[in-house]
C-alpha cells in the first residue's frame, strides 16, 4: 500500500464546483486586488476567530512582520520566541531589527515552556510570540500573566492552528494579536499563498491595513513606509469557500489523531502528550524516535511518506550563524529536531490507510 504524507484530492474534490464558482465571481467582477471578496473574507474570518478585525496579507511571515512594525518594535528591542519553530517566526523579528530571545519548549507539549520566560525578560523586551506548534494550542494562562506583569505584547503565531480553542476562545483571539498563514498545506489553505492578522485592537488593525498597502490608506498618499502585502481577491474567494468547511475538516483530523493515539503501541516510538480535543487541530501528527532516520527509511520502504518538522533548529541554521550559537545551547529543541517525524494525516484519509500506518509503525524494531 502507498500512503502519501498529504493529499488534497478528497478535500478539493468535494468543493470543486464551489471553488470554480468563487474563481469565476472574481474573474467576472474584473476586480483583482482589495475588493469585495477580501472584505467579505476579512469579516467572516474575524467572526470565526471571535475578533473585531481581520487584515488579509500576502503570507504568514508578512503577517508577523506587519504586526511587529505596527507595534513599532525595532532595533534594540527584544522579542521572545520558541527555540523550536519554523524559521518564519524568527525571520519576522530579524526583519524589523529586533533581537531574538529563544525559549525552550516543554518536551511533553512541544510548546514554549512558560516557566522559562520570566528569567529572560529585560527592560528591552517588548513582546512574546507564542507558536501553536503542530496545531496544539499553547496554554495561555501563564503567558498572559507574565505579559501583564511586564507590560509585554502577546503575539500568536497561529500558522498551524486555525480553528483551535483555548478554553472558550478561538486561536486568533487569545493574545493581543495573531498571525495566520494560508499556505496550501495549512488546515485552512489557499490555492497559493496568503495570510491574515486578527486582533481586537483598532489601532493595530488600522496600522496593519496601511502597512500592507505601501503605508497608504488613500491611493498615492503614503503616511508611513509600508509593504506590498495583500491577500488577493482570488485567494480570498477560495478561502471563503474553505472556511465554511473548516470545523468539519478539523473534526476529521481529530478522529484520525485519536486512532493514532489508540493504535500506536511501540515503545520505540514516542507520541506527544495528548491535548484536550478542542486544543489541538492536528495540522501535524508528530512521532519521535531516537533512530528517526532509520524509522523514516523503514516507512518509505513500506510505502508510507513522511516529513520532518524541522531537521535543523533555528539557532543552528546557517542563516543565523552570526548569533554564534553552538550544538547544545538549546538541547530540547535539538532533541526534537533529531527525533521528530511527521506521519500522514489528511482529509479523506481512508481507514485502511490509517490502520496500515499504525500496523507498520508497531512492527518497527
Amino acid at each position: 500500500m502507498l500512503v502519501p504524507f498529504t493529499s488534497f484530492k478528497v478535500m478539493h474534490g468535494g468543493i470543486r464546483d464551489e471553488l470554480i464558482s468563487g474563481f469565476e465571481s472574481v474573474l467576472d467582477s474584473q476586480w483583482f486586488i482589495m475588493g469585495e471578496q477580501l472584505k467579505r473574507f476579512e469579516e467572516e474570518y474575524a467572526k470565526f476567530c471571535g475578533t473585531k478585525y481581520c487584515v488579509g496579507v500576502a503570507s504568514g511571515l508578512d503577517a508577523l512582520r506587519i504586526i511587529l512594525m505596527a507595534y513599532g518594535i525595532k532595533e534594540g528591542d527584544e522579542v521572545i520566541v520558541p527555540s523550536n519553530t519554523y524559521i518564519a517566526t524568527a525571520l519576522a523579528v530579524s526583519f524589523v531589527g529586533a533581537k531574538l530571545i529563544f525559549i525552550e519548549p516543554d518536551i511533553k507539549t512541544l510548546n514554549m515552556d512558560s516557566k522559562l520566560i520570566e528569567e529572560k525578560i529585560t527592560l528591552r523586551t517588548k513582546a512574546i510570540i507564542v507558536v501553536h506548534l503542530y496545531g496544539r494550542v499553547v496554554n495561555m494562562d501563564d503567558i498572559i500573566k507574565i505579559a501583564d506583569k511586564y507590560n509585554l505584547k502577546v503575539i500568536e503565531d497561529a500558522a498551524q492552528a486555525h480553528g483551535g480553542y483555548f478554553k472558550e476562545n478561538r486561536v486568533g483571539n487569545l493574545g493581543d494579536v495573531a498571525a495566520f498563514s494560508f499556505y496550501p498545506g495549512k488546515n485552512l489553505g489557499a490555492l497559493g499563498d496568503g495570510g491574515a492578522i486578527t486582533t481586537n485592537d483598532k489601532d493595530v488593525a488600522n496600522k496593519a491595513y496601511s502597512i500592507r498597502n505601501y503605508g497608504s490608506n488613500k491611493k498615492y498618499y503614503n503616511e508611513i513606509k509600508g509593504l506590498n502585502s495583500r491577500l488577493d481577491e482570488i485567494q480570498a474567494a477560495l478561502l471563503l469557500v474553505k472556511l465554511s468547511k473548516l470545523d468539519i475538516w478539523t473534526k476529521e483530523r481529530r478522529e484520525i489523531a485519536e486512532k493514532y493515539y489508540n493504535g500506536i503501541q511501540n515503545n520505540r516510538i514516542k507520541l506527544p502528550l495528548k491535548a484536550k480535543n478542542d486544543e489541538n487541530v492536528y495540522h501535524i501528527f508528530p512521532v519521535f524516535c531516537d533512530e528517526r532516520d532509520r524509522l523514516k527509511d523503514y516507512l518509505i520502504s513500506n510505502g508510507i511518506e513522511t516529513l520532518i518538522h524541522y531537521p535543523i533548529p533555528i539557532h543552528l541554521q546557517k542563516a543565523y550563524s552570526e548569533l554564534k550559537y553552538k550544538v547544545g545551547d538549546f538541547k530540547i529543541a535539538e532533541t526534537i529536531s533529531r527525533e521528530e517525524l511527521s506521519i500522514p494525516l489528511f482529509i479523506g484519509m481512508k481507514d485502511e490507510e490509517i490502520e496500515y500506518v499504525i500496523e507498520i509503525l508497531n512492527k518497527f524494531r
